[in-house]
């Protein structure tokens, strides 16, 4: 699901959730709901 892909592929690049939050321009809230499934991402 897309929280376990935004995990591995953050963790596979080496960045915490605040570099992560950064190179989305998204605030770390957002981060924080994907994981949890709250919030589904619109591309």
């Amino acid at each position: 699901m897309l929280n376990e892909n935004i995990k591995i592929i953050r963790k596979s690049k080496g960045l915490s959730q605040q570099e992560l939050v950064i190179k989305l321009n998204v605030v770390r809230q957002t981060i924080s709901k994907w994981g949890a499934r709250i919030v589904s991402s619109r591309f």
